[in-house]
């Protein structure tokens, strides 16, 4: 199969390459596309070299699927003529996830809906897919009423740039350069993306509305606060649910343990409990801290953490690539 990655050169986009050679995804072909100044790069698959090509070879190859990470803008002007070219572009920016005629996509939640018309597939934000990973399994047995969240991100979901800050603040170097408005070495920055009319950033309102898209269901009321810390393990989570059911603690996690995608570590006796640390280079979604919120009845506390690149991004578009082959969708 023909496969082509947009925006190889990227975070993700290296991310990705690395997560199809791990999965053994059926590739016989790499495409690596992306912007004009990476043409004639060379990125590598699974020990060979690929020269990158720009957007217009790339469509011109014809691969069967492109896993786009390129941005909003690049993903608004270009998935379309890759989907009018018979290509299914499974993109990961924020682009197409609120068209209501693009599906959204959590392979272990909602990947039954796809169908081959469906030639623009939607990947969620990274903090949403490692929060309705978790939630899914909880809300078909306990009905989920509102989720109040607030995040711990780490300095790669920005980017290199991002990356190259916070290293170059930890090393007291002469020169490094400035992705965000304020130090983040030993600071913690509550603001993820641009701030909206309501004093929410764009960021927390992807959490509120994606979450409803991909559990279908506009009845879950969501909350968020996202904020920035100075680490590169993956995304955190503290998250208080509240129910419509009746839950006892001991199904609550044997139902966490039992869904796909999710790994329990809540051991306080040893005090284990998931870290981006432990999340870095996985694909699972790591859920501890386990509790009951004992000042309203029905209500749940978990501690969520991912590797933002790989479940977070890469790995997720990579599964719905999956899934499209294994049923004959591409």
């Amino acid at each position: 199969m023909k496969v082509a990655v947009v925006g190889a050169t990227g975070l993700v986009g290296t991310k990705m390459l690395q997560v199809l050679a791990e999965r053994n995804f059926p590739v016989t072909e790499l495409v690596p596309v992306a912007s004009e100044r990476s043409v004639g790069k060379e990125v590598e698959f699974k020990g060979k070299k690929y020269k990158v090509v720009s957007m217009t070879d790339g469509i011109a190859a014809k691969p069967a699927v492109a896993l786009f990470s390129a941005g909003g803008s690049t993903s608004t002007e270009w998935a379309p003529q890759f989907a009018a070219a018979g290509i299914t572009v499974v993109d990961n920016s924020s682009a197409w996830r609120m068209d209501p005629s693009k599906p959204l996509i959590v392979p272990e939640i909602n990947a039954d809906i796809l169908t081959t018309n469906d030639k623009i597939i939607a990947n969620p934000n990274c903090s949403t897919i490692q929060m309705v990973v978790a939630l899914q399994p909880l809300h078909k047995v306990y009905k989920i009423k509102r989720v109040v969240v607030s995040t711990y991100q780490s300095v790669t979901g920005t980017g290199v740039k991002a990356v190259d800050q916070l290293m170059g603040e930890r090393n007291n170097a002469s020169e490094y350069p400035m992705a965000y408005k304020y130090p983040i070495d030993l600071n913690v920055i509550p603001q993820i993306d641009v701030f909206t009319d309501n004093g929410y950033t764009k960021e927390e309102m992807k959490m509120v509305n994606e979450t409803k898209k991909i559990m279908r269901d506009d009845n879950i009321k969501v909350t968020a606060t996202t904020v920035r810390i100075p680490v590169m393990g993956g995304h955190s989570e503290s998250v208080n649910i509240e129910f419509e059911n009746e839950f006892e603690l001991t199904e609550v996690r044997n139902l966490l343990e039992s869904a796909p995608g999710v790994v329990v570590v809540d051991d306080l006796a040893n005090q284990q409990y998931p870290m981006p640390m432990d999340a870095h280079e996985k694909d699972e979604v790591f859920v501890g801290r386990i509790r009951r919120d004992e000042t309203q009845p029905k209500t749940l506390n978990m501690w969520i953490v991912s590797d933002n690149l790989r479940k977070g991004a890469a790995t997720n578009a990579v599964q719905v690539a999956e899934y499209l082959v294994a049923n004959n969708l591409i």
